[in-house]
């Protein structure tokens, strides 16, 4: 799953960035696929009624919950149309403004988030340089956390995985690589779709972090969870420039305030909040299948073909080659922080 996402500290680092200098009183228009009462919007509805009040009103931030505005590919057009001002996305909606930052997003690519952070802290601004470019503001790192494969049954070899009814976004580059090159029966839909997919048997296998099974209820109707991850899933806020520009020196200051101090604790509660989703889900009944070393094995040779594949089409050489060598300075640095 490229569940939805995500953290608030996205969101005021974004609006920091503005050059116009207007005071008037302004509603930032926000989306989410997250649902209301999930971590991800708890954490943004806190910091978003700091900003309101450290600006004294002159900033509101209005959020849209759980697809109130359609799916993230809805998001993104309607900021384009002027119709929202940003909206908070999975690695998909980036990857409809920007594909290229999928680099960050490869299978089996990290084997702990020290690895991530120092990686993408490390292109985080060139990221954003190439989302200004595209009429974006790129804001601040948010994340899904660790993506594991969810079934009704048991599955412990390729042969298994091909049994399966296997969800995938239509849009996910990524994804349907993988897919077609391990011969997977791969069902796209959007994510509002999953649940009554998984319910009607139209599906019954999906990938998601713990945190997104639980919010989404998808855990109800499945069965058994990998013990090992597939990706580490990223996300962040993204904002017209049109929007920020809206925002003055003043509010600038405040809101960039509030970022520094919200960025950094929003990651540790969604993480925090993605343990606690799995001892739950284990609670209920989600049974932790082991995957055996020659599957894992396979699923390693085809994420190294998938790297390749997509050299060009998603993303260039440079960058590919620039996040391997940062992942590899960091364990070079850290050997035994590497080892999950």
């Amino acid at each position: 799953m490229k569940p939805p996402v995500l953290v608030v500290a996205a969101v005021v680092l974004a609006l920091s960035w503005s050059h116009a200098a207007v005071a008037e009183p302004q509603q930032i228009r926000m989306a989410t696929l997250a649902p209301a009462g999930s971590p991800w919007v708890a954490v943004m509805e806190r910091a978003a009624a700091e900003i309101t009040d450290a600006t004294d009103g002159r900033i509101t931030i209005k959020y849209f919950t759980g697809g109130q505005q359609g799916d993230e590919r809805d998001f993104i057009r309607k900021i384009n149309l002027g119709q929202l001002d940003g909206a908070a996305v999975t690695s998909a909606g980036l990857a409809m403004i920007e594909p290229s930052i999928l680099v960050l997003q490869l299978p089996l690519l990290f084997q702990s988030e020290a690895e991530v952070d120092y990686v993408a802290t490390k292109m985080w601004p060139y990221f954003q340089k190439k989302f200004e470019a595209k009429g974006f503001r790129l804001a601040d790192r948010g994340e899904i956390g660790w993506i594991y494969f969810f079934s009704k049954s048991k599955v412990t070899s390729i042969a298994d995985l091909r049994k399966q009814k296997l969800w995938t976004l239509g849009d996910d580059q990524l994804g349907t690589s993988v897919v077609d090159k391990l011969k997977l029966n791969g069902i796209p839909l959007g994510i509002p779709e999953v649940d009554a997919a998984l319910t009607s048997g139209r599906i019954n296998a999906c990938f998601s972090s713990p945190l997104g099974a639980i919010a989404l209820q998808w855990y109800t109707k499945l069965k058994y969870m990998s013990s090992t991850p597939m990706l580490f899933a990223i996300g962040a806020t993204v904002l017209s420039l049109d929007a920020v520009k809206k925002l003055s020196a003043e509010d600038r200051a405040i809101i960039e305030k509030v970022a520094k101090r919200n960025q950094k604790k929003a990651r540790a509660v969604i993480r925090k909040a993605n343990v606690d989703a799995r001892t739950t889900i284990i609670r209920k009944g989600i049974t932790i299948v082991d995957v055996p070393q020659p599957m894992l094995d396979e699923l390693t040779a085809v994420a190294v073909e998938v790297q390749a594949e997509l050299v060009g089409k998603v993303y260039s050489k440079d960058e590919l080659d620039r996040v391997i060598a940062y992942r590899d300075e960091y364990r070079a640095k850290q050997p035994k922080a590497a080892a999950k």
